[in-house]
């Protein structure tokens, strides 16, 4: 799958069916759209391509809402580059973007830069400068500039219970098995390990300092949950802390990780988090003491739960 970042760079020998969206955790609902589009896309003998938008629209247009998202871009691209998509055009989407007549975008971008044959979309779709345009519409500008628009039938749409927004709330409310039906997978962070200060060592409870470097990515509220990591092609099982370390007076939020049957030093490695449940809220103890002793009955509930899996 290629890349290209800004619909100005792309380029093509090969005309495409073409699906738009932002597609946020790219969930069971996007990947049935998805899948469709691939296996129409090979019979046709075209190319398979999205059209995403980075910013996420609402960072754009509802700013007071501080979206965050279920995926980080790169997370988005290993999906569906597992789904045989064959080009995604990711697109910095902008209010002067946003002010394009659905003329403008279906003539410019849609036929002058993507130049598809076919576009896949919802029933309901609607785009232009403040959504003025229809399918109806969309299926006129077709016989216009000579190309075929395939709707995704209502019955479909109706089917697909999950959305980005569902799964937004499940992950708030730390339910991990619902997400994980949802997405077809177990929610994660990637991350890079960074030196902390050593404290979870001094307890018997040494732990690996998650760096995230994109901002909105959606991360689980604070409290201690039971994960599996990813590391150097191994999986591992421990506990994750996600919070402020109210009993040594933190201020900023820190994702630490305590791998079990582990001893290794893993700086400057990436590492990925899967959420499998979740254990306690954060909370503020006494003394480290007290601390390590929450922490011993955190492991012993961790391996209980394992061991019923």
């Amino acid at each position: 799958m290629k890349v290209f970042h800004g619909i100005e760079n792309y380029s093509y020998s090969t005309k495409s069916i073409l699906t738009i969206g932002t597609f946020d955790g790219v969930h069971i609902g996007h990947q049935k759209i998805i899948r469709s589009l691939v296996s129409q896309a090979r019979e046709k003998n075209l190319q398979a391509n999205i059209l995403t938008f980075f910013p996420h629209p609402r960072m754009i247009l509802q700013k007071e809402t501080s979206i965050k998202l279920i995926d980080t871009q790169k997370e988005k691209e290993k999906i569906l580059k597992s789904l045989g998509i064959d080009n995604l055009i990711v697109h910095p989407f902008s209010k002067d973007f946003s002010r394009l007549t659905a003329t403008e975008f279906t003539r410019d971008i849609l036929v002058g830069q993507l130049g598809i044959s076919s576009l896949y979309i919802g029933y309901d779709h609607r785009f232009g400068k403040n959504r003025e345009a229809t399918v109806e519409d969309l299926i006129e500008f077709g016989r216009m500039f000579d190309f075929e628009v395939i709707t995704i039938p209502a019955q479909d749409v109706s089917s697909i219970t999950v959305s980005s927004t569902k799964i937004r709330d499940a992950i708030k409310n730390s339910e991990f098995e619902k997400v994980k039906n949802f997405l077809g997978r177990p929610y994660e962070l990637n991350g890079i390990v960074i030196k902390g200060d050593g404290l979870g060592r001094t307890i018997g409870f040494p732990t690996a300092n998650l760096k995230i470097d994109e901002q909105y990515k959606l991360i689980p509220n604070k409290g201690v949950y039971l994960i599996r990591a990813l590391y150097n092609e191994n999986n591992y099982l421990g506990m994750m802390n996600i919070g402020n370390r109210p009993t040594i007076d933190g201020e900023s939020q820190t994702q630490e990780v305590h791998l079990f049957d582990f001893n290794k030093s893993i700086y400057g490695d990436p590492i990925k988090v899967c959420f499998l449940e979740k254990i306690r809220d954060e909370k503020k103890f006494d003394s480290l003491e007290e601390l390590k002793e929450q922490l011993v009955k955190d492991q012993e509930n961790c391996k209980r739960i394992i061991s019923s899996l």
